[in-house]
């Protein structure tokens, strides 16, 4: 079985070992990508766990619960992201396509993620960031001999 998340990965190789607390996501990538799987199965105890305790105030486990299972999750695509193992601080765009009251939603968050005692949790999110421009600096950091890469030849192109 393909994983829920999108990656086009077997399941058991890629949201799995983080969803069964075996492993930790290694980036914000992949907790992004994990938190969205666990919205799919109904993991409420694995969202709660993964949202930083400063900013996900009177939340319970139940009430995730409930939203991962009372919504038919129908897509994840991934604009860009940042941050690795060593990083403090990541940033992950995304796209998440479900149905509500039979009509196809889009919630489009810049999502921000920080590193607690070794572990990555989700922080906050911008829904419907400002569009970045073609011409902007990537703000994925990427860069080519040194210089800032354009949106528009970098993650504009392509879907992590």
């Amino acid at each position: 079985m393909l994983c829920h998340c999108y990656s086009q990965q077997p399941f058991e190789h890629c949201c799995q070992p983080y969803l069964l607390g075996t492993h930790s996501p290694h980036s914000p990538l992949a907790l992004m990508r994990s938190r969205y799987s666990a919205f799919v199965l109904g993991l409420g105890d694995y969202l709660l766990s993964t949202w930083h305790p400063d900013t996900r105030g009177q939340l319970t486990a139940g009430e995730l619960r409930t939203v991962g299972h009372s919504t038919e999750w129908l897509g994840l695509t991934i604009i860009f992201a940042t941050g690795e193992a060593t990083n403090a601080t990541g940033m992950v765009e995304f796209k998440a396509r479900y149905r509500e009251n039979g009509r196809v939603v889009s919630l489009h968050e810049r999502s921000n993620f920080e590193r607690l005692s070794g572990r990555w949790l989700y922080r906050d999110g911008l829904i419907n960031p400002p569009k970045i421009k073609p011409n902007q600096a990537c703000p994925c950091g990427a860069t080519h001999h040194s210089t800032p890469k354009k949106y528009k030849h970098c993650c504009a192109k392509r879907s992590v």
